[in-house]
């Protein structure tokens, strides 16, 4: 599926011809550099690796210097392989810029969410917990209740909805509307709100009609 590598610049709201109020999320799409081309000859599948960001010398191994110098570009923070559905055919070495999408096209955008830390099941899963507190409830309110069962099976079952580590998960928001294009800035303004905190990286693929 083709796309591009971005980053999250935040959120702003425009105004439509209806003058409805649309909230939008700001995000920086490439330029990406085309740092590895496979082919079905070659790997079995087509597709492009695609490189975003600069990443020092310093904190790039052999390998991946090497790697980056095959394609003739300077070391890059973020690789990304997409399936080649691209509409041109490009080389090691290419650009690629937010010019591949379209006013009005629909997007999926692939970000990490905020990370919430160890938290429990209220935040995390919505629990109203105990609720009356006039009854001899004591600390109660924000507690999970029964978990287990009697005397068989005697233990927690797989899968409970209980505290834990919330947040920092790969998250998928499809059919995102392109409001508009800024291409001097390699802007993407999309329609609704997008996972991660301002400044992290995303990845934007192209739905084709």
């Amino acid at each position: 599926m083709a796309g591009l590598i971005g980053k999250k610049i935040g959120m702003t709201s425009v105004f439509s011809v209806e003058g409805k109020n649309i909230p939008c999320t700001v995000i920086e799409a490439g330029p990406c550099v085309v740092t590895q081309v496979k082919t079905e000859e070659t790997d079995g599948y087509n597709a492009l690796q695609l490189g975003y960001g600069e990443k020092s010398e310093k904190k790039t191994t052999k390998a991946e210097f090497g790697h980056f110098k095959k394609a003739g570009t300077t070391p890059k923070r973020k690789v990304v392989e997409f399936h080649n559905t691209f509409q041109e055919e490009f080389n090691m070495g290419d650009i690629i810029t937010v010019d591949i999408f379209h006013e009005n096209d629909y997007v999926d955008v692939i970000g990490t969410s905020k990370g919430k830390g160890f938290q429990g099941v209220v935040k995390r899963h919505g629990f109203r917990g105990v609720g009356d507190s006039t009854h001899g409830q004591h600390n109660r309110s924000r507690a999970p209740g029964s978990l287990g069962a009697s005397s068989w099976p005697s233990r927690v079952f797989k899968g409970m909805r209980m505290a834990g580590r919330t947040g920092n998960g790969t998250v998928t928001i499809e059919n995102l509307l392109v409001i508009k294009i800024i291409p001097e800035s390699n802007l993407l303004i999309v329609k609704g709100s997008v996972p991660g905190a301002k400044g992290s990286n995303v990845i934007i693929r192209k739905q084709w009609n």
